[in-house]
């Protein structure tokens, strides 16, 4: 480097003189992030298209001093400067200098005084500041000097350490500040010479007082040697442990040059230095360290063939098979996340967005977000794996799967110990190893299919996995040693969540699984199932396509379930008969129509025959949730001559049982109400059947159906044959809120009723039904067993029939007597 005027030196700067105001004016120069004390001298790099550069120039070659301001507080010099004012900064030298290549500019700048902007004016493209100087503040009484000297002393042996770790503070430095007589030069030039933050010398530069200044400068003097201390001590013990490992090799070697000589096995084959040299080259976390090489000198020590020898074998190749650091990169690209997710998979819009959502999480929070333990809950066949596959396939991570159906033994979870003969890591160690990585997308299927017996609760174990606060230090007992789990994806699958603790559901994010309507399974055939079927059997170059009224046949005919698997099978089974055709040289269909499917099926398999086709006394429709999605439910009751029992039949669970009682009693508290004599509750039995009796049934939805039905037989009131209804009822006749409504109401649809009955409460669950659906059908909500009987029951007959009955009866009787 060289300067660019060689007689231009800081001597050839002189201070800007004051006017009578007792101000200075010069112009300010923005400092690029730096920013600078008076007394000190730094070089700050100028690229050559930079703006200040001619003015810098032009500064040095009139030999004037300037306002150093850092850049950060300048940027809208009008606004934002101004309105700080007043504002403290440094007058300030600039002299330019050329490097040797010619390439780059360095100006050196020298802090001259403190300055306290007072005012600010443009001068065409240039900033002029007016300014008054400030003056360092000393103390004046004898016990403030003294402590100001005990300070200064400070200061200076603080730095003398420093100076003795760090090579850059030279011996001719170091004598030059002991010689400074001027405490406020003093401190700024020691400021100078130890790397300080901006804020932290923006703090020196706006204290004036000399002592307060030399006070805060020994914290940062203190706080510097500790971390030049601390950085000593670690580069120390790298170099000790680096030359312990030299020796160490050397020692090897020498070990190997001898066993050579003596003729003993080839030392390049002993199995002990192959194992060291890979635990070497693994770079295991620290306690995994610790422990292999505590295992190896084990090895060491006994024999190839002894017993424990091949244990410890084994366990080291565990160790140096799993993958400690190895990471698949994410794919964060949301969009082609959303085009997977659409491509394998049709409808799931809740399930899909969530993904989404967690894709743009970890977009932007990176490491910081802690992966999710999802959790797919619905009945079988609708995708719940194969959604995981895809989301492994969106995020570009590997996709591994555990089924957990059957699990009984906590060791098949954490591992066995290795005292066991025939020990193994746990089933997520061994999965781990299969992936590859360290965070794949792990699918735990059928989580809610485990179970316990002696050997311990599985689920008990799953609840530090899939724990985001105690998975990063996972403890498999084989091991021995944590393994960090935080960086997998779990995702976990059940058809129900009932079976699973409530400490383990709560370590989840349940995402509900709904059952598929028919328009969506339509869908998902055309999409996905047909062309997928069609070219396993070889036949789908042929033109061969299925008409949407034979797709629908087979959906309302042939399967009932929530899922798609069924009508896949069906859809298969229609091809085989195609590809039979074919292999034979036969004529086939290439358009397979309703009307052929019975040929390739067979007879239907669900048949419409329990459907209420006429309005009748004490028969009612009613709507519930099963695994296979939303059906209809006959409820039918039958009054007869007795002494007042209550008698039910059709494989009712207990909370069913207890919802006919509740509209048995409901029936009677209303009795007058309805025209319903007492008498009759002593002189009637009444029976209450659910038909299809194998069928086991409960659950509380039913509750308005069974009232209906009771009140019915009572009143004589037909029902009406073209609504059907779910609800829970109260003693007091109010309707509560029930489950499952997406699948009852799609349930009813597919049967063909339009008139449907929900609670009020329920309302917020029609957001889930599709709106070609909804407008197909007219759903009445409500809040009390009144409505429902305004709704669904006719009106009364002049007489009843068990009236009529019972006065003919009795004038039978008269003549008999006669």
């Amino acid at each position: 480097m060289h300067y660019l005027d060689d007689d231009l030196t800081f001597e050839s700067f002189q201070n800007a003189p004051t006017d009578d105001a007792g101000e200075i004016t010069l112009p300010v120069v923005r400092l690029e992030d730096e920013v600078i004390l008076p007394h000190a001298i730094i070089p700050l790099p100028i690229s050559p298209d930079d703006f200040a550069l001619a003015e810098v120039v032009e500064n040095a070659q009139r030999t004037r001093t300037t306002i150093g301001v850092i850049s950060e507080v300048t940027i809208n010099a009008e606004n934002a400067l101004s309105s700080q004012l007043p504002f403290i900064a440094t007058e300030t030298v600039m002299i330019d200098i050329a490097s040797s290549s010619g390439k780059t500019h360095f100006v050196m700048i020298q802090g001259r005084r403190r300055i306290e902007i007072a005012s600010l004016e443009k001068d065409g493209d240039n900033l002029i500041a007016h300014a008054r100087v400030i003056e360092d503040i000393l103390p004046d009484d004898e016990p403030a000097i003294t402590q100001l000297n005990a300070i200064r002393s400070t200061c200076l042996m603080l730095l003398n350490d420093i100076a003795d770790l760090n090579e850059a503070i030279s011996d001719e430095l170091l004598d030059h500040v002991h010689t400074l007589d001027d405490y406020g030069e003093l401190a700024d030039t020691i400021a100078s010479l130890i790397p300080l933050s901006n804020a932290d010398k923006n703090t020196l530069l706006e204290t004036a007082s000399v002592p307060a200044r030399l006070e805060q400068l020994k914290d940062a003097l203190f706080h510097e040697l500790r971390g030049l201390e601390i950085r000593d001590d670690v580069q120390t013990q790298v170099q000790d442990e680096f030359s312990r490992a030299q020796r160490e090799v050397y020692l090897r070697e020498q070990m190997r040059i001898i066993q050579q000589e003596l003729g003993d096995s080839d030392f390049e084959d002993n199995d002990v230095e192959v194992l060291r040299q890979r635990l070497h080259e693994a770079q295991l976390p620290a306690e995994a360290h610790k422990q292999a090489f505590k295992e190896l000198s084990r090895l060491a020590m006994m024999t190839p063939i002894s017993p424990e020898a091949g244990v410890i074998r084994t366990y080291l190749d565990w160790l140096l098979d799993i993958p400690w650091h190895i990471t698949s990169k994410d794919n964060l690209n949301l969009r082609h996340a959303q085009k997977v997710l659409d491509r394998e998979h049709y409808g799931l819009e809740k399930v899909k967005e969530r993904i989404i959502e967690h894709i743009a999480v970890r977009k932007l929070a990176g490491d910081n977000m802690k992966s999710p333990i999802l959790c797919f809950v619905g009945p079988p066949g609708v995708g719940k794996t194969s959604l995981g596959k895809s989301i492994a396939e969106a995020l570009g991570r590997e996709f591994v799967r555990v089924s957990l159906g059957g699990v009984r033994d906590e060791a098949e979870i954490r591992g066995h110990r290795r005292t066991y003969i025939g020990a193994m890591p746990g089933r997520f160690i061994q999965t781990i190893k299969r992936a590859g990585t360290t965070n794949p997308v792990f699918m735990l299927d059928e989580i809610d299919k485990m179970s316990e017996d002696y050997n311990g609760d599985p689920a008990a174990a799953l609840l530090e996995v899939l724990d985001p606060e105690q998975n990063n230090a996972f403890a498999d007992h084989y091991l021995d040693v944590p393994y960090d789990l935080s960086k997998v994806m779990f995702i976990a699958t059940a058809n129900e969540l009932y079976p699973l603790p409530e400490a383990l559901e709560d370590r989840m994010e349940i995402i509900e699984f709904r059952a598929y309507t028919e328009e969506e399974k339509l869908e998902i055939a055309r999409r996905f199932l047909i062309p997928k079927q069609l070219k396993a059997h070889g036949i789908s170059r042929r033109g061969i396509t299925f008409q949407t009224t034979a797709l629908q046949h087979i959906i309302q005919h042939y399967t009932l379930e929530a899922g798609v698997r069924n009508l896949e099978r069906a859809i298969a089974d229609v091809c085989r008969k195609i590809t039979k055709r074919v292999a034979m040289r036969q004529k086939y269909p290439k358009r397979i129509t309703s009307s052929r499917i019975e040929d390739y099926l067979g007879p239907p398999l669900l048949i419409d025959t329990h459907l209420n086709k006429e309005d009748s006394i004490g028969l009612a429709t009613g709507l519930v949730w099963t695994s296979g999605g939303g059906d209809i439910q006959l409820i039918e009751a039958s009054l007869l001559l007795g002494k007042g029992s209550f008698t039910l039949t059709g494989s009712l669970g207990d909370v069913l049982q207890e919802s006919a009682q509740i509209a048995w009693q409901y029936m009677r508290a209303i009795a007058d109400k309805i025209d319903v004599p007492h008498d009759d509750f002593d002189n009637y039995d009444v029976h209450l059947h659910l038909p299809e009796g194998s069928v086991p049934k409960d659950g509380p939805s039913a509750g308005i159906t069974l009232a209906t039905v009771i009140i019915s037989v009572f009143t004589e009131r037909k029902i009406r044959n073209n609504w059907a209804m779910t609800g829970e009822m109260t003693l007091r006749g109010h309707v509560l809120p029930v489950g499952g409504i997406k699948e009852k109401v799609l349930g009813a649809r597919r049967r063909g009723i339009k008139n449907i009955i929900l609670p009020a409460d329920n309302k917020k669950d029609l957001v889930d039904i599709p709106k070609s659906a909804l407008r197909d059908l007219n759903i009445e909500l409500v809040k009390h067993i009144d409505e429902v009987i305004d709704l669904v029951l006719m009106p009364p007959p002049t007489e009843r029939q068990r009236d009529l009955d019972a006065e003919s009866l009795g004038e039978d009787d008269t003549i008999n007597d006669n």
